[in-house]
C-alpha cells in the first residue's frame, strides 16, 4: 500500500508551480490515467516530474472474484492486497480532485479574470467550487475510514495467518466472499462477525496452578537485597517459603514453617548459615535438615526445600516437582546498559492479569498521563510485529522492543531522547535506550510479587547520585499505581464472571500469545505454543 506516495502527495508545494492549468487524460480498461501537464512560460508543455503519482490504474477490473467459493490463505492475502490497491487509487482520485478544485479557485481569483467577470458572478464560482471543495474533503474521511478498515483487516488475517487459524468453515462459506471495493466501507464489526475468531475466555475464579507451571527457574529476589544475615519471605504458589544464605555463602530455599509448632520462621534470625525459629530455638540449614534443638533431644529431621541458584544478580528456585533444568535463562541487560534500579513490590492482583497488563502498550496514551506517556499522541493504528511464531517482535509507532519470556517475565527495550520523550520509529534508530525486566512471580491466585530491574545505556553517573534509588521507586510506584487501579477492577469482574479477554484486537497479539500459551500449560498440554521447539 502506497500511503507514503498519497502523503508525500498532499504535501506537494503546488503554489510553487508557474502556471495553473492541468489537463487529464482518460486511460483504459475500464478505469483511467492521469497526466499531470504543466505550461511553461515559454509556451512549451511539460510533463511534471510528480505527475507519475497519479498515473495508477484502476484495480477494480483485477480483483479476484471468489464469490461463493472458500478462501485460503493465499486467495484471502491477494484479495487483501487487491483491496488495499483499491484503497491507493481512490485515495490518489481524492489527491488530483483536490488539486484540480484548487486549481480552479486560483483560475476564479486571477486578477485577470476581474477584466470581463463581476463580481457576483466570482462570487457564484467560488460557492461553488467551495460546495466541491468539502464534497472532495468528505470524500477525503471516506477514504481515510477505507484505509483504516482494510488494514485492521489485514492485521487480523495476518494473526489468522500465523497462528494457524485460517481454515475452511462449511457454516460461513456463503459468508466469505471477495471484500472488493463496494465492501471495502463495511464496518470492522461486520468483518469480524463473519471471520472465525480464536477464542479466549479468563473469566470466573482463577483455577488452582497446573503442575506443570511450577516446572520453570522462577527468580525470587535480587541477589543485593539477601544479605549474610538477612532472610526474605517470600510466597509461590500459595506455598510460603524463606530464602536466604547458608555458611558457604549460597543461597538457599526452604519452608516458612517450623517442623515444631508451624511458628512462622522468617519471625527468627540467621546465626552462622540456619535459620532460627524464635519459637523454641530450633535452627535449619539450607537443605531443610534441622540441625538444632536446644533443651531436647536432636531428632533426624527435615523440613522441605527447593533447589535455589544465584545467577546475574538473581535467586532463583525451582518450585516443581520434575527435576530442575540444567540451564536458568539469563536475564541481563544488553552490552552497554547498566543496572540503575532494583525494585521489590508485593501486588494485590493475579500475575496473569498483571503480565496482561505488561504486554499491552496501546493503553499508555490513555492510562499514564501522568507519568511516562504525559503529551503522547494517540496514534491511529498501533500494530505489534511478531514473528509466526514468537513471543517477541517490536511495537508500531512506538520504538519499543518486547518479549514475553516464560515463564513469568517481560523484557523491553525503549528508545528514548530524554524522560518521557520518544524518537525514531525503531529502538534503532534512537540514541540512547532504556531497558526494563519485570518478573511477575505467581505468589498466590490473588496476589503477585514483583520484581522490577531498569537499566540504561547513558548517564552511568547518575546510579551513584544519594538517594536517587528512591527517586526511581517513587517513579516505579506512581506508573504502577496508575494500571493498578485498572487492573484490580478487572480482577473483581473476572471474579464474577466477565470474561476479560472477550474481544482482542490487533495491538493485543502478544497477549493473546501469552494466554494461548498459559492456557496450554494449564490443561497439560505435551507441547507448549511458540517454543523453539514449535
Amino acid at each position: 500500500m502506497t500511503i507514503v506516495a498519497t502523503a508525500a502527495a498532499l504535501s506537494l508545494p503546488i503554489s510553487l508551480c508557474r502556471s495553473s492549468k492541468l489537463n487529464t487524460k482518460k486511460g483504459v480498461r475500464g478505469g483511467f490515467r492521469v497526466v499531470a501537464v504543466f505550461r511553461e512560460e515559454g509556451g512549451l508543455e511539460k510533463k511534471s516530474t510528480w505527475g507519475q503519482l497519479f498515473d495508477v490504474e484502476d484495480p477494480r477490473s483485477k480483483v479476484p472474484q471468489c464469490k461463493g467459493k472458500f478462501l485460503d490463505v493465499y486467495q484471502a492475502l491477494e484479495v487483501a492486497r487487491y483491496d488495499l490497491q483499491y484503497c491507493d487509487w481512490r485515495a490518489r482520485q481524492d489527491v488530483l480532485t483536490i488539486m484540480l478544485l484548487h486549481e480552479k479557485v486560483v483560475e476564479v481569483l486571477n486578477p485577470l479574470a476581474r477584466d470581463y467577470k463581476s463580481i457576483g458572478t466570482m462570487k457564484k464560482e467560488l460557492a461553488e467550487l467551495q460546495g466541491e471543495l468539502a464534497q472532495a474533503h468528505k470524500q477525503v474521511h471516506m477514504s481515510e475510514a477505507r484505509v483504516a478498515t482494510a488494514l485492521d483487516k489485514l492485521a487480523y488475517m495476518e494473526e489468522l495467518v500465523n497462528d494457524r487459524l485460517l481454515q475452511d468453515r462449511s457454516s460461513t462459506a456463503s459468508d466469505q466472499t471477495s471484500p472488493s471495493p463496494s465492501t471495502s466501507t463495511q464496518s470492522l464489526e461486520v468483518v469480524q462477525r463473519r471471520s472465525p475468531r480464536k477464542s479466549l475466555n479468563v473469566s470466573g475464579p482463577v483455577k488452582p496452578y497446573h503442575p506443570r507451571l511450577k516446572n520453570f527457574w522462577y527468580p525470587v529476589a535480587f541477589s543485593n537485597d539477601l544479605k549474610e544475615d538477612t532472610m526474605i519471605p517470600i510466597e509461590c504458589f500459595e506455598e510460603p517459603w524463606v530464602v536466604f544464605r547458608g555458611k558457604d555463602g549460597k543461597p538457599g530455599c526452604i519452608q516458612n514453617t517450623c517442623a515444631h509448632r508451624a511458628c512462622p520462621l522468617h519471625l527468627g534470625s540467621v546465626n552462622k548459615g540456619r535459620i532460627q525459629c524464635p519459637y523454641h530455638g530450633w535452627e535449619y540449614s539450607t537443605d531443610g535438615k534441622c540441625e538444632k534443638m536446644p533443651s531436647t533431644r536432636l531428632l533426624n529431621l527435615k523440613i522441605k526445600s527447593l533447589p535455589c541458584f544465584e545467577q546475574e544478580g538473581m535467586i532463583w528456585i525451582w518450585p516443581g516437582n520434575d527435576p530442575p533444568t540444567a540451564t536458568i535463562p539469563s536475564l541481563e541487560p544488553p552490552p552497554g546498559f547498566q543496572i540503575h534500579a532494583e525494585i521489590v513490590m508485593e501486588l494485590p492482583v493475579e500475575h496473569g492479569l498483571l503480565l496482561d497488563n505488561l504486554l499491552d502498550l496501546a493503553h499508555a496514551p490513555f492510562t499514564h498521563t501522568s507519568t511516562f506517556a504525559k503529551g503522547w499522541s494517540v496514534p491511529s493504528f498501533v500494530k505489534f510485529l511478531t514473528p509466526a511464531s514468537g513471543l517477541q517482535g517490536y511495537w508500531d509507532p512506538y520504538p519499543i522492543d518486547m518479549e514475553f519470556r516464560p515463564p513469568c517475565m517481560v523484557i523491553s527495550t525503549i528508545g528514548i531522547s530524554k524522560p518521557g520523550k520518544l524518537e525514531g520509529q525503531s529502538t534503532k534508530q534512537c540514541a540512547t535506550h532504556l531497558h526494563q525486566l519485570h518478573v511477575c512471580l505467581p505468589s498466590s491466585r490473588q496476589k503477585t510479587r514483583l520484581l522490577y530491574r531498569m537499566s540504561l545505556d547513558f548517564a552511568p553517573l547518575l546510579k551513584y547520585v544519594p538517594f536517587v534509588q528512591y527517586l526511581w521507586r517513587h517513579f516505579a510506584e506512581q506508573v504502577l499505581n496508575e494500571d493498578l487501579r485498572l487492573v484490580v477492577g478487572q480482577q473483581e469482574r473476572m471474579l464474577n464472571g466477565a470474561n476479560i479477554w472477550n474481544w482482542p484486537v490487533s495491538y493485543d497479539k502478544l497477549g493473546v500469545r501469552y494466554r494461548l500459551w498459559r492456557a496450554a500449560v494449564d490443561r497439560g498440554a505435551k507441547q507448549l505454543p511458540y517454543s523453539e521447539s514449535t
